[in-house]
C-alpha cells in the first residue's frame, strides 16, 4: 500500500520536495545553528542543488530509493522537512528525521508533523518499528522523540565523529503497536 499525500495535520501540510523548495530549504540549512547537531556543514547553495535533487526522489519507503522526503510547510511557507528511510531489507523499520526553521522552533511544529507521519506511515506501509539517532546533545529533538512517544533505548557515548569531535548518539525506538492512531 502507498501513502497518499500530501498528509495535512491541525496546523501543517507535508508534501514531496521540489525544485521550487530550494530557496526555502537553502535558507533553513544553511543556518549554522540548524547544522549543529547535523552530518552535514551548513549548505552551500551548491550543496542544496545536490540535496534538494536527492529528496524530490523520495518519493515512498516502498520505491527504489526505500526513502520519503516530505517539506513541512505552515500557512503556505516551508518550514523545515521531516523524512523516513528504511534501514533494513525487510522493509518494516525505519529511522525517521526533521528539521525545523529557527524563526519557527519552539511552536511544535516538529512533533506535530512527524507524528502526523509517523501515523499515517505505519499503517501505509505496515511498519514494524521507528527509530531516531540523534547528536546527544540535541535537547530540542530528543523532546520531540519522547512527546512522540519514543523510548529512549541506547546512549552511546563518543561513536560518532563529527565535524572534528567526538559525539554521543541517542537512540529512540518506538514500535507499531504504540503508535496511537488518529
Amino acid at each position: 500500500m502507498a501513502l497518499t499525500l500530501p498528509l495535512h495535520t491541525d496546523r501543517l501540510t507535508l508534501r514531496p520536495t521540489k525544485l521550487s523548495d530550494r530557496d526555502a530549504l537553502l535558507a533553513i540549512y544553511a543556518d549554522e545553528g540548524v547544522a549543529r547537531f547535523l552530518l552535514d556543514d551548513p549548505w552551500t547553495s551548491a550543496e542544496t542543488a545536490v540535496q534538494v535533487n536527492k529528496r524530490v526522489q523520495r518519493l515512498g519507503l516502498n520505491t527504489e530509493q526505500a526513502a520519503l522526503a516530505l517539506v513541512i510547510e505552515a500557512d503556505g511557507q516551508v518550514v523545515g522537512d521531516v523524512a523516513m528511510w528504511c534501514t533494513d531489507d525487510t522493509g518494516q523499520k525505519v529511522e525517521i528525521g526533521w528539521v525545523i526553521a529557527p524563526w519557527v522552533a519552539g511552536r511544535g511544529y516538529a512533533t506535530e508533523a512527524a507524528g502526523g507521519l509517523i501515523r499515517a506511515a505505519v499503517p501505509a506501509y505496515q511498519l514494524h518499528r521507528v527509530e531516531a539517532q540523534l547528536d546527544g546533545r540535541n535537547d530540542a529533538s530528543a523532546r520531540v522523540c519522547e512527546k512522540l512517544g519514543m523510548r529512549r533505548e541506547a546512549y552511546l557515548r563518543q561513536n560518532w565523529w563529527s565535524k572534528g569531535e567526538w559525539t554521543d548518539t541517542l537512540i529512540y525506538g518506538l514500535l507499531a503497536s504504540e503508535v496511537e492512531e488518529d
